[in-house]
């Protein structure tokens, strides 16, 4: 098993993430932007709005992403050998549409308890300081969970437009990547990234996340897909992996798990976002 190395675990557990993992091929990278604007055209606005969560359920070639070996070697050697994929989701920022994600905590709002889970980011385009990469704040996950503002802004790519405010930004990293290669970040590590302000679009696949069997949605209902060993708690709803695009019966469960998906990203919210 080609794991992480010790110098790797050594950087998550000081910095709070990995960068840069080499994890796909780039002609893998452009077959699923390609699979995205197949999508696109033939059926407009799936992937829209709260569309853009759960692809890998409706998609052999995003399911396929999940479950690369390369990637589950590098999650085996943070969370442990039992391995559910929680949830999946599209970052896309097109040009001139001034989409950027505020500093924020993955785990603030996601429900997901204990913390034995990670977050795969992975470039279907190159990830650069021009278009709009993910900056990390350093070390910041020791610091548990941080107080967030809820700014429901306008392109903000975030549910709430959740923020953390005075992050230093002189204190960031910036994790660039090229196309095939991922991030991997700690559930409470403060991040965010800019504008696109190039001429083509970038494309983020993330995996929110892998984790571990022993991982509990306090806040809701989740369904998952088995990746790796065995679940021995059963805490969630367990789906199929799909084998063709689009199937009927995979859009209507992709439905239920992104109608349960919003319950819990808004609860105690008074008010919803768009995403």
């Amino acid at each position: 098993m080609s794991s992480l190395t010790s110098d790797q675990l050594n950087q998550y557990k000081e910095e709070g993430f990995i960068a840069p993992i080499d994890v796909l091929s780039s002609d893998e990278a452009l077959k699923i932007r390609k699979e995205i604007e197949n999508i696109e055209t033939n059926w407009p606005k799936e992937l829209e709005g709260i569309g853009r969560n759960y692809v890998h359920m409706i998609s052999p070639v995003f399911d396929n992403v999940c479950h690369n070996t390369k990637i589950l070697d590098a999650v085996e050697s943070i969370i442990g050998k039992n391995i559910l994929i929680c949830g999946t989701t599209l970052f896309i920022k097109n040009p001139n549409q001034k989409g950027f994600v505020s500093f924020h905590q993955d785990a603030k709002y996601i429900g997901l308890e204990p913390h034995n889970w990670v977050t795969a980011w992975i470039a279907i385009t190159d990830a650069n300081e021009e278009n709009g990469c993910m900056k990390m704040w350093s070390g910041s996950h020791k610091k548990n969970i941080q107080k967030h503002s809820q700014k429901f802004n306008e392109n903000n790519l975030l549910t709430r437009g959740q923020t953390i405010e005075n992050v230093p930004i002189e204190e960031t990293t910036s994790v660039i990547l090229k196309a095939g290669q991922m991030s991997l970040h700690h559930p409470t590590i403060v991040h965010g990234s800019g504008l696109n302000k190039t001429e083509d679009r970038r494309i983020g696949f993330v995996v929110q996340s892998y984790i571990g069997s022993n991982v509990e949605q306090i806040l809701g209902k989740m369904y998952v897909q088995q990746a790796r060993g065995i679940d021995e708690f059963k805490y969630h709803e367990h789906t199929k992996r799909p084998v063709e695009l689009m199937s009927q019966n995979d859009i209507k469960t992709r439905k239920k798990a992104n109608e349960e998906l919003s319950k819990i990203f808004y609860s105690g919210s008074k008010q919803k976002g768009k995403y």
